[in-house]
């Protein structure tokens, strides 16, 4: 996984690219009609239901645009939230709080739903051991914020992009010319480079399976888009040697069954790439 320190990184890029794509040379509705004097108050409100994240990303977005902007929060992070809840306050110049209100709003928007959803899977998880992953299935330029947003949900963060974990998939194995060739292959590249990169294989049947084990340092198996008596039997051939993730179009019906057949991981791209945001709005305060 990525370091504090990364992660950060790619946090401040975020907000300086937003920031830099939404307000090119002036937010001139404010400088219009508001004097660069005018203090202010707004209340981040709650117009659905669902489990509140974002709320030290905006943080971060109103330090970004005014380090002068005070924010008392009210509800935690990760928490349950209704209709009509306050999150927190934000004081300070108008002009500021106006400038950082719709990159607040569009991130807590989609960080709140995907906290939600990935919330149901690990609901719907409750007692079976299994954890839920999150995927590369990000929008373009957010993921750090989406993978966030599945943290605070309570699931787990997979590899971050491809250059913190080894993934091999159908594609890479077809390419390299079959599955021991693969590993082989990487293992070498690993101790050529210096590298302490775990590595996963992906599984596309049974027999895969008993051909990744014959080699040694897979980390996890991604027994991908079986059915629920071939993954149990998957998991019993797997054993100890190895961990085992499930994957492939597993929703809300299915996650369940998939655990109990005693996977460690299910993966899911639907906590990022498929939620609608949640209702709020940052509303002035007289």
């Amino acid at each position: 996984m990525i370091s504090k320190e990364q992660f950060d990184k790619e946090i401040d890029g975020i907000i300086s690219n937003a920031i830099r794509e939404d307000i090119g040379d002036g937010d001139h509705s404010s400088l219009s009609c508001i004097p660069t004097t005018a203090m202010g108050k707004a209340k981040l409100l709650v117009k659905d239901e669902g489990i509140i994240a974002g709320i030290e990303f905006a943080k971060a977005v109103f330090n970004y645009v005014d380090s002068k902007m005070k924010v008392e929060t009210l509800i935690e992070e990760g928490s349950k939230v209704k209709y009509g809840d306050i999150v927190f306050y934000v004081e300070g110049a108008s002009q500021s709080i106006l400038k950082a209100e719709r990159l607040v709003l569009n991130a807590m928007q989609r960080m709140s739903a995907i906290a939600t959803k990935t919330r149901q899977f690990v609901d719907l998880l409750e007692g079976t051991g299994t954890k839920v992953l999150d995927t590369r299935k990000t929008t373009p330029g957010i993921r750090a914020i989406e993978k966030w947003a599945v943290k605070i949900g309570g699931g787990e963060n997979h590899r971050f992009a491809l250059y913190d974990m080894i993934m091999l998939k159908d594609n890479h194995i077809d390419f390299a010319g079959g599955i021991t060739k693969a590993i082989d292959k990487t293992k070498k590249y690993l101790k050529e480079t210096n590298r302490d990169l775990k590595i996963i294989v992906e599984a596309r049947n049974l027999s895969e399976i008993s051909e990744i084990l014959k080699s040694d340092g897979v980390y996890r198996i991604l027994i991908d888009n079986f059915n629920y008596e071939d993954t149990k039997k998957a998991v019993k051939l797997i054993g100890n040697k190895c961990l085992t993730e499930s994957s492939g179009g597993i929703n809300e019906k299915t996650i369940r069954d998939y655990a109990l057949c005693g996977v460690n991981y299910i993966s899911s791209g639907a906590l990022t790439h498929s939620v609608y945001n949640m209702d709020l709005s940052l509303k002035a305060v007289n």
